[in-house]
């Protein structure tokens, strides 16, 4: 379906720009940590609107050596600061940083922070249309109505199963395929007394990683999910094993809706207790 394959580009695309802004945001920590430590401190996310704008404003400590509480009080205003610091304590984290050794000379810090800062900011505009243009697919979608309702999926998430677990779906002829192909079920090799069962390495991984995002958060939602992974984890199964063991019992769910193309319903997919391996 080419909705289906329309959201698995623009969530894969927003993977890279995510991986592209923390590689960016985390040159700016260096690059402040380097020629002015207080510009990282004042603000707890250096990649957000107002630490973004504070740095274009203030890009070196020669250019923020004149701030009063008063005047970090009005930019914060300006800027909409939804935080709950006030301007003496903004100001105190600022001037307790310490202080940089650097010899390059204050123009020349700025300009290197205000460079910085662009980039970041141009990575997280790309980001935000993204997620806009994501949003809307998702409502469009006619896979969303089925696995809207699952517990903790959020729409970013949602995208990812609809967009990497679709065209599975589509294409498998029963659910053991299904499993197989998202990395849920292990690898069985058998010959003669030998027998053995191994992680499963050759799958799509881009849809295995999209289910475990989920299903971690999952566990932490309902009792029935809950009750499996712990039951995975006191036979001795490990974290990412005791979540693919919770993961074929929700491919299970996803599959029922998916075949009979009915909405996930609690009531009717999950059961009461269950706590055997799927």
């Amino acid at each position: 379906m080419p909705g289906t394959l329309e959201l698995q580009a623009l969530t894969r695309q927003r993977a890279d720009h995510l991986a592209h802004r923390i590689a960016a945001v985390n040159q700016l920590a260096a690059l402040l940590d380097a020629h002015w430590p207080g510009g990282k401190t004042i603000f707890a996310k250096l990649h957000s609107g107002i630490a973004l704008a504070f740095l274009d404003r203030y890009p070196s400590p020669e250019a923020a050596a004149r701030l009063t509480p008063a005047r970090i009080e009005a930019f914060c205003l300006r800027h909409g600061y939804s935080g709950r610091r006030s301007g003496t304590e903004l100001l105190a984290r600022l001037r307790s940083a310490p202080v940089s050794a650097s010899r390059l000379s204050q123009p020349v810090i700025a300009g290197l922070v205000r460079a910085q800062t662009a980039l970041v900011r141009a990575i997280q505009a790309g980001l935000d249309q993204l997620d806009t243009a994501i949003a809307k697919a998702v409502a469009g979608h006619p896979y969303a109505p089925l696995l809207a309702d699952l517990p903790r999926v959020g729409v970013l998430n949602l995208a990812q199963i609809i967009g990497e677990v679709g065209p599975i779906l589509e294409c498998a002829t029963g659910f053991e395929q299904l499993a197989a192909e998202t990395g849920m079920a292990p690898v069985t090799r058998a010959s003669g007394k030998s027998h053995t069962v191994a992680f499963r390495h050759a799958t799509n991984r881009y849809a295995r990683q999209s289910l475990v995002t989920w299903l971690d958060n999952s566990r932490r939602a309902g009792t029935w999910a809950s009750q499996r992974y712990i039951a995975a984890r006191e036979r001795g199964q490990r974290h990412p094993h005791a979540i693919r063991t919770l993961g074929r019992a929700w491919l299970r769910v996803i599959w029922t809706c998916w075949r009979d193309k009915t909405c996930y319903n609690p009531a009717l997919h999950e059961p009461a207790e269950q706590t055997q391996a799927a």
